[in-house]
């Protein structure tokens, strides 16, 4: 018998055929991931004298030069970034955006709920298509999350494709590794563990939205998440909407019949073909337009030189900001954001400040050596308290995450103090009535300073999850626009006036008791957290 076969006699029946598969997948998948990632990063980083010929901006400091190696960069006016800090106003902003569109809607989330706000959003967008002439508008969701129940993101976004065939389209991206036995034996809720489409990007004419939050009313009301928007930057939204339109070529598209097929001229699949051609061919497909990106990199810089104004100046033309996309990809070998992260987190100047912030706190091992032993910066982690867990209070299994990612935090929490790192660590729990945390990423502050000048937004959550299993992308954006700098501080201020410092008695506080099941599984599926 094996061993995850063992452990899970403990755990309700119907769980255990599930446990016994996710253990042998998690085995596999972190191999191939672990074997594609060296030949990725060469794959990734241009050769020596593709690199920028022009001086590097003096935005960036010298310890983070080698983002220019790795990354597109697209420099831009401070002033053209927006931070949002609540979901109303997110809400609102894509309504706002959408209502105006004139030529593009580029829509990546993970789903799209069912309820009355959800609706308004969709009749908003058809509004849209049907008053502007030539308007696109293209949804890609996950394949799994989006088909979920009888009242899905697919039923709310069929009526769109009846009305506005040619305008309309929507991609539902398939994870390639649940296929055959795997895909048939797995049930609904439990197949989202092997990887998702989790990029959430929101792409209107030449302007863009990032952020960790999906669609739907929580996300709209109550769940706190992070937001940023660039406004009128038409080469960072034009990369963003290019990289959801070559996701799209290799995921089914959805017929106003419910059903589903390939788009024309794709002659690979994610779960009927062979893996190994339909893997190749969609990495291939990316890394082509990453590199194509990466490749302007010279001219781009260049051209923020020649204009010789980055200052803190609030002028809209002052290119006094630099924003590095990021991209993981897990099942394709993809692992950019994870070696950008890795390296960040290691390079950090002794006497900065990073805060660093996961709805779902699960750091992989690489990521916790790089905290732990390797960066000289402090750190300020905020995590969600299990009332502020989005899974409190779900039904079978899921209602045990809340005393998973307790055990997660408590075992972390055992490492700092057994290394006496608290002077330099500290851990926060978000809890706020009637609110559940969903917000990720960080904000860098340089030795001497209180207001970042670095943050890290988008989808990853820094966990296996993100590195192994789903695709993400985020934002680095640097910047020396002090109107900027100010507005980070004040999102991060704000997120952290919730949160109480973990100590000691934390773990063994009423309430926090990991039930003894739970911590036998978490070798199986803290993996897919």
């Amino acid at each position: 018998m094996t061993r995850s076969c063992i452990l899970t006699r403990c755990v309700v029946p119907r769980a255990r055929q599930t446990l016994c598969f996710l253990w042998h997948h998690r085995a596999a998948s972190s191999a191939v991931v672990a074997a594609a990632a060296a030949a990725e990063t060469r794959a990734m980083t241009p050769a020596a004298g593709d690199l920028p010929a022009a001086t590097p901006s003096p935005i960036l400091p010298r310890s983070f030069h080698w983002l220019y190696q790795h990354c597109p960069a697209f420099p831009i006016s401070g002033s053209k970034v927006r931070v949002i800090v609540d979901p109303r106003e997110f809400y609102q902003e894509l309504l706002d955006k959408a209502g105006a569109a004139r030529e593009r809607i580029s829509i990546s989330s993970l789903y799209l709920g069912t309820g009355k706000l959800e609706e308004k959003l969709v009749s908003v967008v058809g509004q849209r298509v049907a008053a502007v002439d030539g308007l696109k508008v293209h949804w890609l969701l996950d394949h799994t999350r989006g088909s979920r129940g009888h009242h899905s993101s697919r039923s709310m976004l069929r009526p769109l494709l009846a009305q506005y065939p040619h305008s309309c389209s929507v991609s539902l991206y398939h994870t390639p590794h649940l296929r055959g036995l795997l895909r048939r034996l797995i049930p609904q809720r439990w197949n989202e563990t092997i990887g998702l489409q989790h990029m959430k990007l929101y792409v209107f004419d030449d302007s863009l939205l990032i952020s960790g939050a999906n669609l739907s009313n929580d996300y709209f009301t109550n769940r706190q998440d992070r937001y940023m928007a660039f406004e009128d930057c038409p080469a960072l939204a034009a990369f963003y909407h290019n990289l959801i339109a070559t996701v799209s070529r290799f995921c089914p598209q959805l017929a106003t019949d419910d059903s589903t097929s390939m788009p024309a001229g794709t002659s690979v699949h994610p779960y009927l073909g062979d893996l190994e051609e339909y893997c190749g061919t969609m990495r291939e497909a990316v890394l082509r337009l990453w590199r194509a990106e990466c490749d302007r990199n010279p001219e781009r810089l260049r051209h923020m030189e020649s204009t010789g104004d980055t200052s803190a100046s609030s002028s809209s033309s002052s290119l006094d900001t630099l924003v590095f996309p990021t991209l993981q990809m897990g099942p394709f070998g993809i692992t950019n954001d994870g070696y950008v992260t890795k390296r960040f987190l290691s390079s950090a100047e002794e006497g900065s400040h990073i805060h660093l912030a996961s709805g779902y706190f699960n750091l992989t091992e690489e990521y916790m050596k790089c905290v732990l032993g390797q960066s000289r910066a402090s750190y300020s982690i905020l995590m969600a308290h299990p009332e502020a867990n989005g899974f409190l209070g779900a039904r079978g299994f899921a209602g045990a995450i809340p005393a998973a990612y307790t055990q997660l935090a408590k075992l972390f929490f055992r490492r700092v103090t057994s290394g006496s790192q608290e002077h330099r660590i500290s851990l926060h729990e978000y809890r706020r009535k009637g609110w559940t945390f969903h917000a990720k990423g960080l904000w860098y502050a340089r030795p001497g300073h209180t207001w970042p000048a670095l943050t890290m937004v988008g989808s990853p959550n820094f966990g296996w999850r993100s590195v192994q299993r789903d695709l993400e992308t985020q934002v680095v954006v640097v910047t020396q626009n002090t109107a900027l700098r100010e507005a980070l501080h004040r999102e991060h201020s704000r997120l952290y006036d919730c949160g109480t410092e973990v100590t000691d008695g934390t773990f063994s506080s009423p309430g926090r008791y990991v039930p003894l099941w739970v911590r036998c599984v978490m070798p199986i599926i803290k993996a897919f957290f």
